[in-house]
């Protein structure tokens, strides 16, 4: 069953699978907190509000906000949905360079997880591949 990007029936889903891959995902390879918003949801309120924590080693992402950022990332829906349903980097730098992507806060350590030459894990492939199989 698919679900529109970032609903909550979506998060959900995302949940369940992201329990299912615990512990088998690669640590993460820069120790950041960001908060993302995410604007232009074609549903009301049309924003939402979550966060990416790594600090812990692992990739967290939940709904809500952290306190204490390193920045914070304002984009767009569908550039939201290419970068982590689609996994797309590029998608990233372009979005950024284009003015798509407003991060206030510590640019240096989004731009070094940006930067990672390493290939993409098969594990973490594999999540990308069930996130797009639940997006409507």
């Amino acid at each position: 069953m698919a679900f529109p990007f970032l609903s909550d029936e979506w998060i959900e889903e995302a949940r369940r699978i992201r329990a299912e891959y615990e512990g088998r995902a690669p640590e993460a390879p820069v120790a950041l907190r960001v908060n993302v918003v995410v604007t232009d949801v074609p549903w009301e309120p049309r924003r939402v509000e979550g966060y990416v924590d790594t600090t812990g080693g692992t990739v967290s992402l939940e709904v809500g906000r952290l306190d204490e950022a390193d920045a914070t990332i304002t984009l767009e829906h569908a550039t939201a949905r290419a970068i982590l349903v689609d996994g797309d980097r590029q998608v990233a730098m372009a979005a950024f360079l284009g003015g798509r992507i407003r991060v206030d806060g510590d640019l240096t350590k989004l731009l070094a997880l940006q930067m990672n030459p390493a290939p993409l894990d098969p594990v973490v492939g594999e999540v990308f591949t069930r996130l797009r199989d639940i997006t409507a």
